[in-house]
């Protein structure tokens, strides 16, 4: 079983190596929002941010762990359903709804082939599923995993995960 995992975890930083090519993304010395926004993949992930109030928490010491979803991500919920979250009056889901998308701590690939499930921000589990060379985290793919920023880890996931009061 140990033998299974350790091959899973390098197939993973295989894949790893890979994907970075195809995001933009790199290992950063920027905290985890400046290292999401140079990638220019995440502009609606950023929009979500600032209209939770949540940028200057991410600019933090942290460490923070974000499965973060990419423009494609976001384009996959139903129509509307972007602009709603962003109205003032909808603060509080949008803010459960991010919260959910970040675990405390610095949470590595090597780390999450261990796990089954992570407590996050907003308080409610999310799970975490190996399959083979994938991960997902509650369904959502994980299609690039360990950018580093100076306050965390990014891992790019293909979907918007949402929490179980949403």
């Amino acid at each position: 079983m140990k033998r299974d995992m350790i091959k899973i975890a390098a197939a993973m930083v295989a894949v790893i190596g890979l994907a970075f090519a195809s995001t933009g993304l790199r290992a950063s010395q920027k905290d985890i929002v400046d290292t999401a926004a140079g990638a220019g993949t995440f502009n609606t992930l950023s929009a979500a941010l600032g209209a939770a109030g949540l940028v200057d928490t991410l600019k933090g010491a942290g460490p923070f762990t974000v499965f973060a979803p990419t423009d494609e991500a976001f384009a996959k919920l139903p129509a509307g359903t972007v602009e709603d979250l962003l109205k003032p009056e909808n603060k509080e889901k949008l803010v459960s709804i991010l919260t959910y998308h970040v675990v405390p701590g610095k949470v590595t690939a090597s780390d999450v082939v261990k796990i089954a499930e992570a407590k996050t921000v907003n308080g409610q589990m999310i799970k975490v599923k190996v399959d083979g060379g994938t991960v997902m985290i509650d369904g959502a793919k994980v299609t690039t995993a360990d950018v580093m920023a100076s306050n965390g880890v990014i891992h790019v996931i293909d979907s918007v995960i949402l929490p179980a009061s949403n």
